[in-house]
């Protein structure tokens, strides 16, 4: 009987992230800072290290400095440990000039360092998910069942059904049909599990166990098959053993910015639904020795601060602000996010990192080390805008400043402004 030391955990670093631009432009999905402190990444990396499952693969791609670097960094076992957590790159091959191609294509392309691991198991992960899980549960019903693959699903509700892989399953647990991302209303239909209740359907979580020989076998004999969802599941629900493992906690996918806005905002309550600090299942993240934030005639509520912060009498409500930020004297900022800074100090120095006195600032992600310059306003548009203005964007209504960017001073970004406000032509 294997043990969990015989299973290999592999984290998808995830695509271009196109759906989390511009805070993608300079990173990877999985190295977005998320609660003023973390990175996506370190989810996935904690919930394995709190499993007990201790050899983990993180297959990275587009964008990847930042990710390698934090992962490198942060996520060290002592040289009496046989457990590690390595990055493997995609790479060109003399048998393969291609990059990844999709999640079940990363995998196969690196199938040859996933086997001199020798696991009996293959545990697959996305990186821009966030739960805390004890996959020890998931592991033990996948051998319990004789499985050849397991897949980890969650309910969700008919607003969400077309973003999934949905799928129905027996009485016993196995998957007898799936479906990814059903659009029209007959396909819909076809796979609720739950008629009774609001979250009827069954999603899938992008987690899932293999047996490694089984995988092997699948990706080696299916050189077209690209993607676990969309490919590799509908095959193996008509050919293989394929059992669900339904998780009844808190799940969100962190893939566009509304729900990268949303899920951050919701950590700010104090009776948030998600605690980043649990003595059975802490997550972890690059350990900075900074002191604490600094507060001078401040007011806060509902607010996500991290350390290392300098905040002069301001009014913040509503937001995340995360390590190193800086804000200057009677500034207003509500509904929104600041992800802080990697320094302190200003690389052009004529205007310091950080929010400028006299700012206001509503329903805005304020990516790191932007400098904001005083007396600037930015608000958020409605619903459903989006658009690119360069030094700035408006995703789902949602002002998004990028990393590095130069606010001038007395910048005004709000709703009703005309196209030569914006910087458009006409």
């Amino acid at each position: 009987m294997p043990t969990l030391k015989d299973v290999l955990a592999i984290i998808m670093g995830g695509g271009k992230g196109v759906r989390l631009h511009p805070l993608t432009a300079f990173r990877a999905k999985p190295a977005i800072p998320i609660a003023g402190k973390y990175r996506l990444i370190d989810i996935p990396i904690s919930n394995c290290i709190n499993s007990g499952i201790a050899r983990i693969s993180v297959l990275t791609q587009f964008n990847s400095v930042s990710l390698n670097r934090h992962v490198s960094r942060t996520y060290r076992f002592d040289s009496f440990h046989s457990g590690y957590v390595e990055i493997l790159a995609a790479e060109q091959t003399t048998g393969s000039n291609d990059w990844y191609e999709g999640t079940a294509d990363a995998v196969r392309k690196q199938l040859l360092q996933i086997q001199s691991a020798s696991p009996s198991d293959v545990l697959i992960l996305a990186g821009d998910h966030l739960y805390r899980m004890d996959y020890s549960k998931m592991v033990e019903y996948h051998w319990a069942n004789d499985a050849d693959i397991t897949v980890g699903v969650i309910p969700i509700n008919g607003e969400e059904v077309d973003r999934f892989g949905v799928l129905k399953r027996g009485d016993d647990g196995r998957i007898i049909s799936f479906c990814e991302k059903p659009k029209t209303p007959a396909a819909q239909s076809a796979m609720v599990s739950y008629p009774d209740r609001n979250c009827c359907y069954l999603g899938s979580m992008g987690i899932y166990i293999f047996r490694a020989g089984i995988l092997a076998t699948i990706l080696n004999d299916n050189p077209d098959f690209d993607d676990f969802g969309k490919d590799i599941i509908p095959y193996a629900v008509g050919n293989l053993s394929v059992f669900s493992y339904e998780f009844d906690g808190y799940w969100r996918d962190i893939g566009t910015i509304r729900s990268f806005y949303d899920t951050n905002l919701e950590l700010t309550r104090h009776d948030a639904a998600f605690s980043f600090y649990d003595p059975q299942g802490p997550i972890y993240t690059h350990a900075r020795f900074l002191p604490g934030s600094i507060l001078e005639d401040t007011n806060l509520q509902d607010v996500l601060l991290g350390e290392g912060c300098l905040i002069k009498h301001a009014s913040i409500s509503h937001s995340v602000v995360g390590i190193r930020s800086q804000i200057g004297r009677n500034c207003v900022i509500t509904d929104s996010i600041m992800m802080g800074a990697d320094y302190y100090d200003s690389p052009n120095h004529h205007q310091p990192i950080g929010i400028g006195e006299n700012c206001y600032i509503q329903g805005a992600i304020i990516d790191k080390n932007v400098s904001i310059g005083p007396g600037s306003v930015i608000k958020s548009f409605p619903r459903g805008i989006n658009d690119d203005f360069g030094t700035w964007a408006v995703q789902d209504g949602i002002v998004v400043i990028p990393k590095n960017t130069v606010i001038p001073a007395g910048t005004v970004i709000e709703p009703g402004m005309t196209a030569k406000q914006l910087g458009l032509p006409g």
